[in-house]
């Protein structure tokens, strides 16, 4: 297979389904495109009913093409992150991964458009994000949740505002910016340098006032993270967490006890945000960012000195200042929920204290002047149903 082959493969699975968001590539199955959240297969001219080894061993060369780090990656470890440029139509992050002895593919879209913060429709209080001058901003989220997009739309928006160097350091380079008030600099991971740690020591030589890391992914990236923001810089990163109590649970978790001391008075210090994302099914179709947002205050500082103790845990905190645009995921859920952005039954599956949706949402019904009470009409319909009562008389 050529590389013309290959892209015009890629083009007939881009234009087999509406939002296409990955492409797949496996063993014993055609190829396959998820467009809304379902995986559909594509027919392609001549036919692949079912992949061979050989034809996505032959894909993924295609792709990797002559990087050596990407190969040494893939044979050494069993996977590896790879970009891919569709000509002008279309570009791609790439996981390349074995699985029982063969290759499979995986292709994330990207966006060719870099969003703006309207565009996504994220929740007000997210325009401080930007105007922010130095600290730590933490996006986090499963692998799919938009996290990249989210802080392209914050990048966006500094280089449309500030004259700053703004580096980053991706794996692989997902947004391409242009230069517009601000200057860019994008490296890749494997290409331009060989880890998240080592790039980010060099960053700090490059006199950035702006530098995005791709992942926290150990504790030395997290230390020079903190070193950077605590010199004036303002890092953006991620984390693969579910909300804003685990994400500092899971950054302290990285060093041990007798360090966690010293790092617990430097994160209460340079964290500015803390924004979790959770994309799920929309009403009527496609898929809407459920977002829990966690600012830096007084209290936020005491619970990650001291932890977490009754009456002060991070979800009560956020809960307590929502007045000032903070918001759990629950309350995400309802305020989607009222607007009819999703459904009783998606927020319900994913809110993070059930009980309290529900008692939002038939808060929100009684409103409405449509909450009928299940019990009650039980009750009616056996009544109507039952046979008149008998009177004896003694």
């Amino acid at each position: 297979m050529r590389r013309a082959e290959l892209d015009q493969m890629l083009t007939t699975m881009l234009a087999s389904q509406p939002e296409v968001s990955d492409l797949l590539f496996t063993v014993d199955r055609p190829p396959q495109v998820e467009a809304y959240g379902e995986l559909k297969p594509v027919t392609l001219d001549p036919p692949l009913e079912k992949l061979t080894p050989y034809q996505v061993e032959i894909i993924a060369m295609n792709i990797i093409g002559d990087n050596l780090w990407h190969i040494e990656d893939l044979l050494r470890h069993g996977s590896c992150d790879a970009s891919y440029a569709l000509s002008d139509q279309a570009r791609f992050r790439i996981n390349i991964f074995s699985q029982r002895g063969n290759f499979s593919i995986v292709c994330r879209q990207l966006n060719a458009t870099i969003p703006t913060l309207p565009q996504l429709k994220l929740p007000e209080i997210f325009k401080e994000i930007p105007r922010e001058k130095t600290g730590l901003v933490l996006v986090t989220g499963a692998t799919g949740s938009g996290k990249s997009t989210t802080l392209a739309a914050v990048l966006n928006e500094i280089n449309r505002d500030k004259p700053v160097h703004i580096v980053t350091l991706e794996d692989p380079v997902e947004y391409v910016h242009k230069h517009m008030k601000a200057t860019f600099n994008q490296r890749e991971l494997g290409i331009d340098f060989d880890s998240y740690a080592n790039g980010l020591r060099a960053a700090l030589r490059q006199a950035p006032k702006v530098i995005l890391v791709g992942e926290m992914r150990d504790q030395e990236t997290v230390k020079i993270a903190l070193s950077a923001a605590e010199t004036g810089h303002l890092v953006l990163s991620t984390l693969h967490t579910v909300n804003a109590g685990e994400t500092i649970n899971r950054i302290l978790g990285m060093f041990e006890p007798e360090e966690q001391e010293q790092i617990r008075i430097r994160l209460a210090d340079s964290l500015r945000w803390v924004v979790s994302q959770r994309l799920v099914p929309k009403t009527g179709g496609g898929r809407f960012a459920l977002i829990e947002m966690m600012g830096a205050n007084l209290r936020t500082q005491e619970a990650i000195r001291l932890g977490e103790s009754e009456g002060k845990t991070f979800y009560e905190i956020i809960e307590a200042s929502a007045p000032f645009g903070w918001r759990t995921f629950d309350q995400a859920c309802l305020d989607a929920y009222e607007r009819g952005h999703i459904t009783e039954e998606t927020a319900l599956l994913y809110c993070t204290k059930r009980s309290v949706v529900t008692r939002g949402i038939d808060s929100i019904k009684k409103t409405r002047g449509d909450m009928a009470s299940t019990a009650g009409s039980l009750r009616m319909k056996a009544f109507e149903h039952s046979a008149p009562p008998v009177l004896k008389l003694k």
